[in-house]
C-alpha cells in the first residue's frame, strides 16, 4: 500500500466523520474539487503546503494526521503478513483392553478402544 493512498483513506474518513462534503473540504482548503478528489482516492501525493491546507480545514493538527496514517499503515502491514501455522502429527493408534473397574462389580470390557497421539 502507497503512503499517498493510506494519507487519502485518512483524509476521506476524517472529512466523513465530520459530515463535510467534498465541495465543502475543497473550498475551505482552496484546493480544486478534482484534486482533492485525486488525493482522497490516492491517485496524487499531495505537497506539504496542501496537506497542512487540508489539515487546517478539517481543524487537524498534522501530528493528528501522521499519527492516523501510522495506525494505518501498521493495521495494514499486519493484516498482510502471512499467517505460519505450525501442525503436530496425529496419529491413530489402538490401545490394547483394559480391564475397567465399576462398583460394585468389576468387569472386562472387551470393546476396541483408539486414541490420538500427537
Amino acid at each position: 500500500m502507497l503512503l499517498r493512498q493510506v494519507i487519502g483513506n485518512v483524509f476521506r474518513r476524517l472529512r466523513r466523520e465530520r459530515g463535510i462534503t467534498l465541495r465543502e473540504l475543497a473550498e475551505l482548503a482552496q484546493v480544486s474539487v478534482p484534486y482533492l478528489s485525486e488525493i482522497e482516492r490516492g491517485r496524487k501525493e499531495p505537497s506539504s503546503e496542501i496537506l497542512a491546507a487540508i489539515c487546517r480545514a478539517l481543524d487537524l493538527e498534522l501530528t493528528d494526521l501522521l499519527a492516523e496514517v501510522q495506525f494505518d499503515l501498521a493495521t495494514a502491514v499486519r493484516s498482510t503478513l502471512p499467517i505460519h501455522l505450525q501442525t503436530a502429527a496425529i496419529r491413530v493408534e489402538q490401545s490394547a483392553p483394559r480391564r475397567v473397574t465399576s462398583s460394585p462389580r468389576a468387569y472386562s470390557g472387551s470393546a476396541e478402544a483408539f486414541c490420538l497421539v500427537a
